[in-house]
């Protein structure tokens, strides 16, 4: 049995699969907010109630909304802030008497459809999570892929492409730059702009359903800057198929509309990617985490510094 865990900002999410990838048992709770002692006892009484009831003992995967840094072993970049700095690897471990795996989200994401979801059998799959706000994750043969320093796929906090005059320098972000990408094509970017342009405040799910003209305008211009972002990301890395989830993911225009917007940025003569939904939804990251057993836990030296790089490889 793998069980898997999708530790967001506001519930924690946790599911059993089979051997076969059969769903057994899924359980979601409020995520005990700036209270991270209380998040780790949640994640074990999770993990405990599923294998009392299942009468099994299961690998440990967890989804978070950050990583840990492959040099200190601690949380970074977790826009659910009470985890940075933390040794939350150490501390499940500790908790659940096991090894445990954790990744981003957005990776654990891209695994779960890349093994049995919209982008099954694809060699490279992208794929990312426009909500709250913005990731993506990536993975080859239906492996996560992290990087050398645990941050590939982090297109959201680097800048919009091509700004216009308007555009430019973009909000602040929370991160401390300003013009992220995220601050434009998350969910409370959508919400913003719409604000910025109208005056009136509305959310993001609003705005995609509403037929009134300034509604429609922001859902282009969001089109238009995430169609930009894509591009970067694809011309870097030329995927097989581009998967979107989180709560955007539900503007179905968005499908009809981005590769035309998508096409004139590629550096290419002919593009053919597809832009897909998610097939597994909301539940995609938590499946993605339980999965992350079928991984190999490596700890290997690095190349250059003789230091310890922690991840997944094949297996």
């Amino acid at each position: 049995m793998r069980i898997g865990l999708d530790w967001g900002g506001t519930k924690i999410e946790a599911i059993a699969l089979g051997a076969d990838g059969a769903e057994q048992i899924r359980r979601r709770v409020p995520t005990p907010r700036d209270d991270y002692q209380a998040c780790i006892a949640t994640a074990r009484d999770l993990v405990a109630g599923i294998e009392a009831e299942t009468g099994e003992t299961g690998t440990v995967g967890v989804g978070i909304p950050g990583s840990l840094s492959p040099h200190t072993g601690l949380v970074r970049n977790a826009n659910s802030a009470w985890l940075n700095g933390k040794p939350l690897k150490r501390d499940l471990e500790h908790a659940l008497s096991r090894p445990v795996g954790i990744e981003n989200d957005a990776n654990c994401f891209a695994v779960s459809e890349a093994r049995d979801g919209a982008a099954a059998g694809a060699h490279v799959t992208l794929a990312l999570i426009l909500g709250t706000g913005c990731g993506a994750g990536i993975a080859v043969k239906g492996q996560a892929l992290s990087g050398r320093q645990g941050i590939a796929g982090e297109f959201g906090h680097t800048p919009l492409p091509w700004m216009s005059g308007q555009e430019y320098p973009g909000p602040d972000c929370w991160c401390g730059r300003r013009g992220c990408i995220e601050t434009f094509v998350s969910g409370s970017g959508l919400e913003r702009d719409y604000l910025a342009v109208t005056g009136d405040r509305l959310t993001a799910a609003e705005i995609a359903t509403s037929s009134a003209p300034e509604a429609r305008a922001a859902i282009m211009r969001y089109a238009d800057r995430l169609a930009r972002a894509l591009a970067v990301l694809i011309d870097i890395l030329d995927p097989d198929v581009v998967v979107l989830g989180g709560g955007m993911s539900n503007v179905e225009h968005l499908y009809e509309r981005l590769p035309a917007l998508v096409a004139p940025h590629i550096f290419a003569d002919v593009w053919s990617t597809p832009i897909v939904k998610a097939r597994h939804g909301d539940s995609s990251g938590v499946r993605g985490a339980a999965w992350l057993w079928d991984q190999e836990v490596s700890i290997s030296p690095s190349p250059v510094s003789g230091g310890k790089t922690i991840g997944f490889k094949g297996g």
